[in-house]
């Protein structure tokens, strides 16, 4: 143990913990803009500087460790003036025009400005601008962009893809596209853990809300909404209420008082793509006479998808060839719901509210035009997006009462709602593949332990006197571990599910942005909670699953469901990883 004082407050941490750290311990909380732990120390920013006496020069606390006897003052005269110059510094190439910023009131960068009471502007501006092509669902504005590293430690370490990199050199120092590549011809997954790590405005989503108000105002379109499990976890953050006040009922009303016709939860995708993937998997594991080399992967998140085809693409063959839920809902919004409305697909305009920015990406890839009157999912907000509409509507979420999810599309079941989270795709799976292999249900927690936090998780469970081996990860280095352990044979799996984000959807790239703050564990909590207190918890027992299923039974659908709600996941390319170009951007 270490004893120093930090601001004349003593401190006893362990040896090696940093000043930043140390002073976390006793309520001294120093600014950052580049910091993450262990991912990002590197001090690029100059902001987080203190002061030892003793010493001439001020240093950085993020990465300077504590020594025995230290005597650090974070707020000195001129370890206040250095923050203040180096900020202003970092101001001299941004562009500051705020109310037109997507990130403004929640950016690090504006709020450190302003907790050091910088109002004017001593040094010159020359602010970088380079083009960008505003079509891609990931926008990059060099403008905003303080080059703290983040995006490229975060794409490299935590996601291991290595899309951003370093050009040129010293103030001439900016961030792009590695490989030197435009963003269309990289191997980006769309994750969007860039633009959750962002401090400033310099990455963002594609911003499509324009698009949705429009669709709303046409008198000739019926507006269709679905809304993701994960999104009910995290919406009402942006808007300051609470996450018991922001129910998923309390969406749906603010959905309604949008003007959207019809509200329906994503989860009744979610459970029909558990019926058709635990057939899938039945007929793969139980009906099989030959063994299968490499598992069944899971084929719902369209970052993972996009990850294997640019990284691994001989394993697309073992993917699961079940839609996403998003997809398989957008199908049937156009197909049966359009039966039941008695109304041509084409007045049909589905929205996606999703925590995700490669569903963006997704909804356009071909296989998703059932009816051949356009894409099934027309549009994708992320829950940013979908949070900035209420706003701009001067909706006002505390006032909202609860209303429920129109009907047949908004009944869903407890394994729909934990698809949000790392392994609920698998539990959800396993509950129904139980059933399908023995005819009973399941204790509904038997496969609880596929549940947690960490990156790669593995677990066997017996089904019908067969040894099932899964395995889970979330976080795209995780993932690339996980295929490679799989490729040279050193572990052995039947079923596996890969999300792209850490922690899954709960922690997607269209989330609101906590900076500095996880918020998967409340996040997933919240979801495992609703699941617990649902009165249906195994997709296989949603009545709204099993009526649509009969409806098609004799009719002219029934030839048709299988193109309905499975994709060719071969159909397209993504371009492929420098790595198997001989190349190594990293």
């Amino acid at each position: 143990m270490v004893n120093l004082k930090i601001d004349n407050i003593p401190v006893t941490v362990p040896e090696g913990t940093t000043i930043l750290n140390a002073a976390k311990t006793v309520g001294v909380f120093l600014p950052t803009l580049c910091y993450m732990k262990d991912i990002n120390d590197i001090g690029a920013c100059r902001i987080c500087m203190a002061e030892i006496e003793g010493r001439k020069k001020l240093v950085t606390t993020c990465n300077t460790p504590v020594s025995e006897g230290m005597v650090v003052m974070t707020n000195s005269p001129k370890a206040r003036e250095a923050r203040q110059v180096n900020v202003q510094f970092i101001l001299s190439q941004h562009d500051c025009n705020c109310p037109t910023c997507i990130r403004s009131t929640n950016c690090g960068l504006q709020k450190i400005a302003n907790d050091l009471g910088i109002i004017s502007q001593p040094y010159s501006k020359e602010v970088p601008e380079k083009n960008w092509d505003m079509t891609f669902p990931l926008i990059k504005d060099d403008s905003k962009c303080i080059k703290c590293m983040r995006c490229i430690q975060v794409c490299n370490k935590v996601q291991s893809v290595g899309v951003w990199g370093l050009d040129n050199t010293g103030s001439r120092t900016t961030i792009g596209v590695s490989c030197d590549r435009e963003i269309t011809e990289s191997d980006c997954v769309l994750c969007g853990q860039c633009i959750t790590h962002c401090p400033t405005g310099a990455l963002s989503e594609r911003d499509d809300t324009m698009k949705a108000f429009r669709a709303l105002a046409d008198p000739e379109m019926i507006t269709v909404v679905q809304v993701a499990p994960a999104v009910r976890a995290a919406w009402g953050e942006d808007l300051g209420i609470s996450r018991e006040f922001a129910t998923v009922k309390r969406l749906v009303a603010a959905l309604r008082k949008m003007g959207f016709n019809y509200v329906f939860d994503t989860d009744f995708g979610a459970d029909l793509t558990i019926i058709e993937e635990g057939n899938e998997f039945m007929r793969r594991k139980f009906n099989s006479k030959e063994p299968n080399r490499y598992p069944l992967f899971t084929s719902c998140c369209p970052g993972w998808v996009r990850f294997t085809k640019s990284q691994y693409p001989e394993m697309m063959e073992h993917f699961s060839t079940t839609k996403s839920p998003q997809q398989m809902f957008g199908a049937v919004a156009k197909t049966y719901l359009a039966d039941i409305l008695k109304v041509d697909p084409s007045r049909i305009f589905c929205v996606s509210v999703m925590p995700c920015t490669a569903k963006k990406s997704e909804c356009t890839l071909p296989g998703t035009d059932s009816t051949g009157t356009g894409p099934d999912v027309d549009l994708v907000l992320t829950t940013r997006e979908i949070s900035r509409m209420i706003v701009a509507e001067h909706i006002q979420p505390a006032n909202l009462t609860e209303e429920e999810f129109d009907q047949p599309m908004g009944m869903s079941t407890g394994a729909g709602v934990i698809f949000g989270a790392s392994g609920g795709v698998m539990e959800a799976a396993l509950r129904s593949v139980y059933f399908l292999a023995t005819g009973e249900n399941p204790d509904v927690d038997a496969f609880a332990n596929v549940r947690g936090m960490n990156g790669w998780r593995e677990a066997t469970f017996d089904i019908k006197g067969k040894q099932v081996r899964v395995a889970v990860a979330s976080g795209l280095a995780n993932a690339r571990n996980l295929v490679e352990a799989i490729r040279s044979g050193e572990v052995q799996y039947d079923f596996v599910e890969v999300m792209a984000c850490p922690s899954g959807c709960i922690n997607g790239g269209g989330q609101p942005i906590n900076l500095n703050r996880e918020m998967a564990m409340a996040r997933g909590q919240s979801l495992y909670g609703l699941d617990r207190n649902s009165s249906l918890r195994f997709s296989h027992e949603n009545p709204s699953i099993e009526a649509m299923y009969d409806s098609f039974v004799g009719s002219e659908m029934a030839h048709k469901v299988h193109e309905l709600l499975h994709i060719d996941n071969v159909s397209w390319d993504m371009p492929l990883s420098p790595r198997l170009q001989g190349k190594d951007c990293l």
